[in-house]
């Protein structure tokens, strides 16, 4: 076994960005007739990763190769710019007016060519300066499925991004300026944003595609300029339409008849998808960028358990695997003549309690919540389920700050956190007696193929029961698309994992009563405050004071709790792989998927 091993990352702000730039036009790099197959833990299931519905990392990792960007991170993490798909410029500082450029040539891997219509459509439905106003798409989610009804309505403007008028495209509410060329658009901010050059960092799903669909419109171009249309004209019948194909016509678990849903502008495209087995990537012939592929096809294969994942690339069916560490999975992998690189993602475990429209409408109750946190054994679980493969591993006690980061031993020592360290039966049964509610039923989503996590349910169930509650299994395959559900669930366990360093990252899209990743329908104005005073904030140590003040609120408010940063396991044949270099930030280990080179004699 060859090891490797790399340390967290453990800043709190967003670094200075690095140009990607060439003189010469990329020639194809590919090894004719190249194959490699890569492990993950969890099937696609959407190709547009925007929605609340399909923003999960199975799905993300796919439109990140299929998909080119303004910028990304590397595995230092340092963000990159990737001029070669197109160029960002901030024109003034007050008001903040940004103008995004398509670079000469860009297309999508159909020959459509990328352009303005692309960044109007990312606009309108990240920022929902054209939704219909106070329209509750709650009402409309099946709670079996997690997707919507078909009873939505037909006649109202909502794109599924969880929009906030306060923080990133959401303060975008003016209608950006277009370029005569149709290459550009200028975009003037509501107000300043510190991390407005993560915001908006690719051009989403192709608009000809959704306009055809949406309108009925064969020619590529006569759709784009429809969509424009509809998007300048505001034009609420025709943005119905729209938003509905943007939401929901991109969901699919297998390969769709129609291959315009997988249309994309990146190294490569999707050719082949098997109903939880595996998805294929070939690579673009169409794409000009700098990011040329070397491997011609890539498979995903969908193995959920860690074992089997160690099983395939000891059998030669994979070459890469990155599963969820265990302790058998480490032990496996160590038996393996492969090179295995260790240390910690950029993803931790936490539980989250439903403020409103639960399974059992217990978590309404702010003594329930607390009383149920006091029984998650949250020292025990990593004790038994992560210190065997870590063995400095301890518990991660903030929402917000990552465990070694500026703040974060501040915020520990005030924020609450040490009230949930060890487990209280008693303090719990106390609080339950006061509610007046004897033996809450608590139902718990989770991922049921995943094995550590099937553990986790069972330590924090056995637990639960000390102090009255009836811990249930709400586990489900499909779990990521369940996420915030009405009456799916009581509370979730999985983890979040980081896109960036950016200093919104976490708490505005989480905490906001409106951001996309508020899955638990938590609403505090103070709580809207503060994430908003925090995407206005530039000054570092203002930044940390806003984040102590959240981290606080959350745990005054019983949210839940975190439980452990995740300890990181990749995997791969040296001899038939190389370049593989997981990131900490998502997409871990497909972050550089173009310079996976197949080795060869």
């Amino acid at each position: 076994m060859r090891i490797r091993r790399f340390a967290a990352a453990a800043a709190t702000v967003a670094v200075g960005a690095l140009v990607l730039s060439g003189c010469a036009a990329p020639q194809s790099e590919i090894v004719e007739g190249s194959s490699l197959s890569v492990a993950w833990n969890q099937p696609f299931f959407s190709y547009n990763g925007e929605t609340s519905f399909g923003n999960n990392t199975s799905n993300n990792n796919i439109t990140y190769a299929t998909n080119a960007q303004f910028n990304f991170y590397d595995d230092t993490p340092k963000l990159i710019k990737d001029t070669s798909f197109g160029t960002y410029e901030k024109v003034s500082d007050d008001p903040l007016v940004v103008k995004y450029t398509i670079a000469d040539g860009v297309k999508w891997s159909d020959g459509t060519a990328v352009d303005a219509a692309d960044l109007l459509l990312k606009w309108v439905s990240l920022s929902g300066a054209e939704n219909t106003p106070d329209f509750d798409a709650a009402k409309f989610t099946d709670p079996e499925t997690g997707e919507f009804t078909p009873d939505f309505p037909t006649d109202v403007v909502f794109f599924d991004t969880g929009a906030d008028p306060t923080t990133g495209p959401g303060l975008v509410s003016k209608l950006p300026e277009v370029s005569d060329d149709k290459k550009s658009i200028t975009m003037t901010w509501d107000s300043p944003f510190v991390d407005w050059e993560l915001s908006f960092t690719n051009v989403g799903l192709p608009a000809h595609v959704v306009a055809q669909n949406a309108l009925g419109i064969k020619d590529p171009q006569e759709a784009k300029d429809a969509l424009v249309k509809a998007i300048t004209d505001n034009d609420a019948a025709s943005m119905a339409k729209i938003a509905s194909f943007w939401n929901t016509g991109f969901n699919f678990t297998e390969m769709p008849k129609d291959e315009s849903l997988v249309v994309g502008n990146g190294p490569y495209t999707i050719t082949n998808f098997v109903a939880d087995q595996f998805i294929t990537l070939t690579a673009n012939k169409n794409y000009t960028g700098d990011h040329q592929p070397q491997v011609e096809e890539i498979t995903v294969r969908f193995i959920t358990d860690p074992l089997a994942a160690v099983q395939a690339l000891q059998n030669g069916e994979v070459q890469v695997i990155s599963p969820q560490a265990t302790a058998d999975v480490a032990d496996a992998v160590a038996a393996l003549d492969v090179t295995v690189i260790g240390g910690n993602e950029g993803t931790y475990e936490h539980i989250d309690l439903q403020f409103d429209q639960s399974k059992s409408g217990h978590f309404n109750d702010p003594l329930i919540r607390e009383a149920f946190m006091k029984v998650i054994p949250r020292q025990e679980i990593v004790d038994k389920l992560i210190v065997p493969i870590q063995p400095d591993a301890v518990t991660r006690d903030s929402q917000v700050f990552l465990p070694g980061a500026e703040g974060y031993d501040d915020s520990i020592a005030a924020n609450g956190s040490d009230a949930y360290k060890t487990v209280d039966i008693e303090g719990a049964k106390a609080l339950l007696a006061q509610s007046g509610v004897t033996n809450p039923e608590v139902c718990m989503l989770f991922s049921s193929t995943n094995p550590r996590r099937a553990n986790e349910f069972l330590l924090i169930q056995q637990s639960g029961a000390l102090a009255g509650f009836n811990v249930t299994d709400c586990s489900s395959p499909d779990w990521g698309g369940l996420l915030g559900t009405p009456g799916a669930y009581d509370a979730s366990l999985f983890g979040w994992q980081s896109t960036s360093l950016g200093v919104t990252n976490g708490p505005p899209p989480n905490y906001n009563s409106k951001g996309i990743n508020n899955l638990s329908f938590y609403n505090n104005p103070e709580m809207d405050k503060l994430t908003d005073q925090l995407g206005k904030e530039f000054d570092l140590d203002k930044q940390i004071d806003i984040q102590k003040k959240i981290d606080k609120l959350l745990f005054d408010d019983f949210y839940g709790v975190t439980i452990f940063q995740f300890p990181a396991v990749t995997a791969f044949d040296q001899t038939k792989i190389a370049n593989i270099s997981p990131s900490t930030l998502a997409p871990t280990i497909f972050w550089n998927i173009w310079e996976w080179s197949p080795v060869t004699e």
